[in-house]
């Protein structure tokens, strides 16, 4: 398979793969403005444990995003129900801190604890990662998480058990988050305003950002490709 081959099935999946989320999203937020899917789905504690208590609720919400970003939940769910707690300004922002903190937890289990188990996993992928990262830990972390394609988990414990530093890491992964979480706080945030203009935003946004992440993907496909084997979200 030739190199342009290739990335053009990896932007078509990653596209597809994308769009069927914001579909089933989309389909999520349609269900709960006209048929009454809040009754049917008991939004009750989200609504008065997150939404209605102030400081505490952005503390529970943020600690949630946490931990279930550093085992491997979809950071896009979780951002979208941030969205829908908090508005998508303050929804992704917050995710988003989930989501690095999440980064940091997993990175620091791999360091820590899990060196062996995740060297014996990635073999000698984690020289190659090594050798990626090591460029410039911020402006690599940021690459990655531009890519559509790709486990977070499984990045995020492959750099824990490589040299480089962790926070230049996890700030540029924080911010490489950032364009994605915006377009699913952006959907989560319709769930409560009768507008579709922010659908229409949020898929737009995902376009954009799937086509730079891949034409960053290309300058760097030759080390970036052993970071994107394992799909994931």
């Amino acid at each position: 398979m030739t190199a342009t081959t290739k990335e053009t099935r990896n932007t078509a999946k990653a596209l597809i793969k994308g769009l069927a989320l914001l579909g089933m999203l989309g389909l999520t937020v349609y269900l709960f403005r006209v048929a009454g899917l809040s009754d049917a789905l008991n939004t009750d504690w989200i609504d008065s444990h997150v939404r209605s208590r102030g400081l505490l609720g952005v503390i529970t919400y943020v600690g949630l995003a946490t931990f279930f970003s550093a085992i491997g939940f979809p950071r896009q769910l979780i951002c979208f129900l941030g969205g829908y707690a908090y508005g998508y300004l303050l929804g992704a922002l917050l995710g988003t801190l989930g989501t690095a903190l999440g980064c940091a937890f997993s990175l620091m289990y791999a360091r820590l604890v899990g060196r062996s188990f995740i060297k014996r996993r990635f073999g000698s992928k984690i020289s190659r990662i090594d050798d990626f990262l090591s460029r410039s830990p911020f402006n690599m972390a940021l690459t990655i998480r531009f890519f559509p394609l790709g486990s977070n988990l499984a990045t995020n414990l492959a750099a824990g058990v490589t040299s480089i530093p962790a926070i230049p890491f996890i700030l540029g992964s924080a911010i490489g988050y950032l364009p994605q979480n915006i377009v699913f706080a952006l959907f989560g945030s319709g769930v409560n305003v009768s507008s579709n203009v922010q659908m229409i935003m949020a898929v737009i946004l995902f376009v954009l950002s799937t086509l730079l992440g891949f034409r960053i993907y290309r300058k760097y496909r030759n080390v970036a490709d052993v970071v994107t084997e394992n799909d994931d979200c």
